[in-house]
């Protein structure tokens, strides 16, 4: 495993490597909240399968600099990070809600990007039929101001949920604290379990929220307003996993995805929630790599 910094027009970015530089290459987008450790857990069936994984912090996440946070935006720091490890051609895989950037960066580098990987990703608010009435009166409030102030919008995320934000402030330096089974008790319980899934969650949880909820709220404008680009342009073919049980990701946004996609395959996992790379990554690496 190897640690680095990409500079980016004088922004940093930090990000992790695990395997051989010759390997097979995917390239990791985490979720909201995330960090580049969030596929820790999953460094031996990498090296195992003969896969280079490579993650990083989105910026304000773990130890990359802030800045505002685009669908494809985050998409050029993929291609400044490809061009650094002298990637030609590569896989992307989204968790949650890093899936609209793994789906925004194959529709920008179409020429690189070989095949994508969606588990649990979120899928276009303002699109998606019943996505818009969850949306709540802030939200919509924040969306208001979308594309001309995404700054405007981000304060207003930010102010809305900074109840929800503060808490996990409060408990991101302790690893027995309950927030684990507030998020997946009812959708993965059997997974939570395990030892080793609740170190993983946390040493991830606690590394994105190193500089502060900021972030999260960025994520917000790039996935939950306006996508930055169509998803047509996704020419290279898409696997998307959902879990039958996942309420933050419900399988309807799977399909919905799967149909607007040139080219998609959707597998819904019964009795599983959104925690499904801890049980199928082996699978979804090969998926990737092998087609």
């Amino acid at each position: 495993m190897t640690e680095f910094t990409v500079d980016v027009g004088g922004r940093r970015v930090r990000a992790r490597a695990v395997g051989e530089e010759s390997a097979p290459t995917i390239v990791h987008f985490h979720g909201t909240p995330g960090s580049r450790l969030e596929l820790a857990f999953g460094d031996e069936i990498a090296l195992r399968s003969g896969v280079r994984v490579v993650s990083f912090d989105r910026p304000g996440y773990g130890l990359s600099d802030p800045a505002p946070i685009g669908l494809t935006a985050v998409a050029a720091d993929v291609e400044a990070l490809a061009d650094r490890l002298r990637l030609d051609r590569f896989a992307v895989f989204g968790w949650s809600g890093g899936g609209p950037f793994a789906l925004a960066t194959a529709a920008a580098l179409p020429d690189r990007v070989r095949r994508v990987g969606v588990s649990g990703g979120a899928g276009p608010a303002l699109e998606v039929p019943g996505a818009r009435e969850q949306l709540t009166d802030n939200d919509l409030q924040a969306l208001s101001h979308l594309p001309e102030d995404p700054a405007r919008a981000a304060e207003i995320f930010l102010a809305g949920n900074r109840e929800l934000l503060d808490a996990m402030m409060s408990v991101r330096a302790d690893p027995e604290a309950p927030w684990i089974e507030w998020m997946w008790g009812a959708s993965d319980p059997a997974v939570i379990t395990d030892p080793s899934v609740r170190r993983a969650l946390h040493e991830s949880f606690a590394e994105a929220l190193r500089q502060g909820p900021d972030a999260i709220a960025w994520d917000n404008v790039a996935f939950v307003g306006p996508w930055d680009f169509r998803l047509d342009a996704v020419s290279a073919p898409v696997h998307l996993w959902y879990g039958a049980d996942d309420a933050m990701a419900v399988p309807a946004t799977g399909e919905w995805l799967a149909g607007h996609l040139p080219d998609a395959e959707l597998t819904v996992l019964p009795g599983e929630g959104h925690l499904l790379p801890f049980r199928h990554w082996d699978a979804m690496l090969s998926t990737l790599i092998d087609g």
